[in-house]
């Protein structure tokens, strides 16, 4: 999940909406996986040049630090994330959201044949970076990938090229359909939200309409005035049933948060060239 507007208290997007994150932890509909009870995080941005990131690898229902904590943090910018392992151990240096600099990173999906491809994969990485890998998913290789390939100057082209040469380097190691992705990451001002996947069967990714139309269509739900007409979500699965509250973002896709108005562009891999 992803928040982006006004200063909200962390908790208010966590634990009270109706099918809030920490609900689908427990029962996802639209996930991969019904339970996702192998650790969590969350990111926000605040006073400081860089942003705050807790995690824990208990089950984020059962974590009685995360309701302190976000029952105190106030933020216009926060990112949360229940994970569901698949394969790489559970430790808190694997948990979501990734961090380098005054960029925040989440990836739901997998890279398929990750244990085939990661020596490649990890040699890849800028030199500079790697040395601030500090787990072992495929997730943050693929975020040490972006930035290697410009995410920093252009998260679109970063993205692009970094889920390109996955693609490239399965398709000459003989893996099929490598990537499965919805990604969102940030620099502190605005948000890029990708949904794409090789076999372009990619999981679910919604955003909210604009708030000024679901006062009009939903004046009985009190929370909506509390927000500010530039707030935004970007959620796997919906927080409350609202008819008209959520988009769902197209396949092959990336939406931008951004002062002004929002964006959803095509987007496409960027395979690297081969000189013969």
């Amino acid at each position: 999940m992803v928040y982006s507007g006004d200063p909200v208290l962390a908790e208010d997007l966590l634990f009270k909406p109706k099918h809030s994150l920490i609900e689908q932890s427990l029962h996802s509909t639209m996930g991969a996986t019904t339970t996702n009870g192998d650790g969590f995080g969350i990111g926000w941005y605040g006073r400081g040049p860089t942003p705050a990131v807790f995690k824990n690898v208990d089950p984020a229902w059962n974590d009685r630090n995360l309701r302190e904590l976000t029952s105190q943090v106030s933020t216009s910018l926060f990112f949360a994330h229940v994970r569901a392992s698949t394969g790489t151990p559970v430790q808190r240096s694997n948990c979501h959201p990734f961090r380098w600099g005054d960029r925040l990173w989440m990836h739901n999906g997998a890279v398929f044949g990750f244990h085939e491809l990661k020596r490649d994969l990890v040699f890849a990485v800028d030199p500079s970076l790697y040395p601030d890998i500090e787990g072992s998913t495929d997730s943050e290789v693929l975020f040490f990938l972006a930035l290697t390939f410009g995410l920093q100057d252009d998260p679109i082209e970063g993205v692009a090229r970094a889920v390109g040469f996955v693609e490239d380097l399965a398709e000459r190691k003989g893996v099929a359909n490598p990537v499965q992705a919805t990604i969102a990451t940030s620099d502190g001002s605005s948000v890029w939200a990708f949904r794409y996947s090789t076999q372009h069967q990619s999981r679910s990714l919604f955003h909210s309409t604009a708030v000024t139309e679901l006062r009009k269509l939903h004046p009985e739900v009190e929370v909506l005035a509390t927000l500010g007409d530039d707030a935004r979500l970007v959620v796997s699965e919906p927080l409350r049933d609202l008819p008209g509250a959520w988009r769902e973002v197209p396949e092959s896709s990336c939406g931008i948060i951004q002062e002004g108005d929002d964006e959803i562009r095509p987007f496409a891999p960027v395979r690297p060239t081969h000189v013969a």
